[in-house]
C-alpha cells in the first residue's frame, strides 16, 4: 500500500467474506434498505418542491447557529437587559507560523488536544508525533503500530489518545509515554477513523471492513459491532453529549446511530449520491458537516435531514480531506484541498474568506484549536509537513467551543 493510499481511491481489495458473514451482512443491509429508500424518496420530494437553488431564510438562520452560540443578548446578562451583540468578523487573516518536520511518509491526521496544549499528528510512517501547540516543539514519537496510521483522537482530559491503523488495530496511548497502553483488536481490515465520546469511556471506530465498532476504552473490549455501510467507513464522530454517532462511507450515505442501542436513527443522502469522505457534528450537535468527493462540503440539519448549505471552490475528488468548524474568532468552515491549499469559508454566506498557501502537496487534514485562532494542517508524499497557522488580528472568543 503506497503512502497516500490511506485517503486515496482506488481502494485496496477487500477480504472475501465467509458465507456466515455474507448472510449476516445481507440481513442487516436488507433491514436498512427500506429505511434508505424512504429517506431518498422524502429527500427527492423535498428537493422538487424547492428547486430554484435558493436557500430559505429558516435554513440560513439555522446554519448561522451551527456553532451553538446564542443570538441576541449575551449569556448571563440580567433579565430584561439587552446587550449589543459583538461585531461578527467577516474576514480572517491567518498566516503561517510554524512548519513541523519529522514524519517520513504522508501525514494523514492532525488533532489539537482539548486543553489546547498539544498537537498530535498521525502518519503512514507508522508513528504518532506529539508537538507543543504553542511553539511547535516536538515532544515525543509514539511507536508500536506495524502499518500506517490513518487517524488519531484525543480523550476529553487531554491525557490519552487513540489511533487507527492499517494493521487492523486501535491503540490507546498516554500523553506521557511513547508506548501504547492498550491494543484493541477486532476489525478485519484497515481501521480508517476513530474518535472518543465526550465522557471518554467509549471509542468509536470505522474500517474498510465496512463496520463501525464501539469499544469500552477502559477495558479495551468491543461492546457493539454495527454493520454500518456497504463500502469502507471513512469517518465517525460522537455528538456533544455522546448519545449519537455519525458515520459516513464511500457508499454515499451518512448515518446517525444511537450510541446505547446501536440502532440506525437516520440516513442522510444527497440526490447525486457522491462518496462521503469525512463527517463531523457541529459543536452544538444540531448540524453535520460532510465532505464529498464532488469538490463540495455540505452542512446538514440533523433534525430534519435537509442540506442547509454547500461550500465549494476547493478541489476534492480523490482524497479524504478533513473539514472542520472554526468558532474562536469568526464562524468559519475550514477544509484541506487537493490543490495544496487550505480553504476557509464564512459559515453563513458561504463565501471563501481566505485561502492559505504554503503546502507543496495535497492537504489531507486540518484541525482548529479549541480556544485560539490557530489552524493545523498536514500534507502527503511531496510535502510531509505539519503546519501551524495563526490569526493574531482577530480577537479569540474565550470558551468558544
Amino acid at each position: 500500500m503506497s503512502d497516500s493510499d490511506h485517503k486515496l481511491q482506488p481502494r485496496p481489495s477487500k477480504r472475501p467474506r465467509t458465507e456466515a458473514e455474507q448472510a449476516a451482512a445481507a440481513a442487516a443491509m436488507a433491514e436498512q434498505e427500506a429505511q434508505d429508500q424512504q429517506d431518498r424518496s422524502r429527500h427527492r420530494r423535498r428537493s422538487s418542491k424547492n428547486n430554484n437553488g435558493k436557500e430559505t431564510q429558516p435554513a440560513a438562520a439555522a446554519a448561522a447557529a451551527a456553532n451553538g452560540s446564542a443570538g441576541g443578548a449575551a449569556a448571563g446578562a440580567p433579565a430584561g437587559v439587552v446587550q449589543a451583540a459583538a461585531p461578527v468578523p467577516t474576514t480572517c487573516n491567518y498566516r503561517l507560523k510554524y512548519t513541523l518536520i519529522g514524519h517520513t511518509k504522508s501525514v494523514s491526521s492532525v488533532k489539537f488536544s482539548p486543553d489546547g496544549k498539544w498537537l498530535a499528528s498521525a502518519s503512514a510512517d507508522n508513528t504518532l508525533r506529539l508537538w507543543h501547540a504553542a511553539d511547535g516543539r516536538h515532544e515525543r514519537t509514539m511507536l508500536g503500530h506495524r502499518e500506517g496510521i490513518s487517524d488519531v483522537a484525543w480523550s476529553a482530559d487531554s491525557k490519552t489518545l487513540c489511533s487507527a491503523s492499517d494493521d487492523k488495530t486501535i491503540r490507546i496511548w498516554r500523553v506521557d509515554s511513547s508506548d501504547a497502553v492498550k491494543i484493541l483488536r477486532g476489525h478485519t481490515n484497515y481501521v480508517f477513523c476513530v474518535n472518543y465520546n465526550p465522557q471518554s469511556n467509549l471509542i468509536v471506530s470505522g474500517s474498510f471492513d465496512e463496520s463501525v465498532r464501539i469499544w469500552d476504552a477502559k477495558k479495551g473490549k468491543c461492546i457493539k459491532v454495527l454493520p454500518a455501510h456497504s463500502d469502507p467507513v471513512s469517518a465517525v464522530c460522537f455528538n456533544r453529549d455522546g448519545t449519537l454517532i455519525v458515520s459516513c462511507s464511500y457508499d454515499g450515505l451518512i448515518r446517525i446511530w444511537d450510541t446505547h442501542s446501536g440502532q440506525c436513527l437516520k440516513t442522510l443522502v444527497d440526490d447525486d449520491n457522491p462518496p462521503v469522505s469525512f463527517v463531523k457534528f457541529s459543536p452544538n450537535g444540531k448540524y453535520i458537516l460532510a465532505s464529498t468527493l464532488d469538490n463540495t462540503l455540505r452542512l446538514w440539519s440533523y433534525s430534519n435531514g435537509k442540506c442547509l448549505k454547500t461550500y465549494t471552490g476547493h478541489s476534492n475528488s480523490k482524497y479524504c480531506c478533513f473539514g472542520s468548524f472554526s468558532v474562536t474568532g469568526g464562524k468559519w468552515i475550514v477544509s484541506g484541498s487537493e490543490d495544496h491549499c487550505i480553504y476557509i469559508w464564512n459559515l453563513q454566506t458561504r463565501e471563501i474568506v481566505q485561502k492559505l498557501v504554503g503546502h507543496s502537496d495535497v492537504v489531507l487534514s486540518v484541525a482548529c484549536h479549541p480556544t485560539l485562532n490557530m489552524i493545523a494542517s498536514s500534507s502527503i508524499d511531496g510535502d510531509l509537513t505539519v503546519k501551524i497557522w495563526v490569526d493574531d488580528t482577530t480577537p479569540a472568543v474565550a470558551g468558544a467551543q
